[in-house]
């Protein structure tokens, strides 16, 4: 008697579910669909640049030696301790006067380097077997092969690590891309939100929606990554 009744309503339930959906992204005031693509073609190059060029400089700073390494070390600390709001405006001076407003390489290449990552490649790698890197130097590798064919692949937990977490703060970012992103086709995902939740009409079945959606690329890339991220956290204490 009582499943009828349940099965009406989830029935109901789901078809308001998909309306909404389909709402959202019919919706021609906020570019959903495209605000998704802008953020995936955000935070994928950001993330790949982060690991790139951080794990060389951090590689640099552990394995290089040279007369000024410490001083070069003392500058990219200091870097930590500026307060981003410091940098906020002659970041968007910069950017302005490159014609980067509106534009995805205004949204990714001022991201592409963090001095916290710079500084967790060279712990970790301050702790990576030196046995193996003289292994490589002996068969004939160069310092950039060694990097290349020994350090990488046998570091992929703690690049998977640091990149899941780059992923997921490009993703989530608002401040930046809410001042850069001034036309609506540049916007983020987290601006698009951000516009159902200020609209003088807020639908927040909409916004709920949307929230929804929004996490789904950070569910999945978690999920496939889970395993690395896990492993690379175990491999930060690896010693040599």
């Amino acid at each position: 008697m009582f499943a009828l009744p349940f099965w009406v309503l989830l029935r109901d339930g789901l078809g308001r579910g998909w309306s909404t959906v389909t709402e959202l992204f019919t919706d021609d005031e906020i570019p959903f669909a495209r605000s998704l693509l802008n953020s995936a073609l955000v935070a994928v190059p950001q993330t790949l640049g982060q690991v790139l060029l951080c794990s060389l400089a951090g590689y640099g700073l552990a394995r290089v030696r040279y007369r000024h390494a410490s001083k070069v070390l003392g500058a990219v600390l200091a870097t930590l301790m500026v307060p981003t709001a410091v940098t906020f405006v002659p970041s968007f001076v910069v950017v302005s006067t490159l014609g980067w407003v509106s534009d995805l390489r205004g949204l990714i290449i001022p991201g592409m380097f963090s001095a916290l990552n710079v500084f967790l490649f060279r712990q970790y790698f301050l702790d990576f077997p030196r046995a193996l890197e003289e292994a490589g130097r002996l068969d004939g590798l160069s310092r950039w092969g060694v990097f290349r064919r020994i350090v990488v692949p046998n570091s992929t937990g703690f690049l998977a690590a640091i990149a899941v977490i780059d992923f997921f703060a490009s993703w989530n970012q608002l401040l930046w891309p809410l001042v850069i992103a001034q036309d609506a086709d540049s916007w983020t995902v987290q601006v698009a939100l951000s516009s159902l939740l200020t609209a003088q009409n807020p639908k927040v079945q909409l916004l709920f929606a949307a929230a929804a959606i929004s996490i789904l690329p950070l569910v999945l890339v978690f999920v496939v990554l889970q395993r690395q991220l896990v492993r690379g956290v175990t491999e930060t204490g690896l010693t040599g």
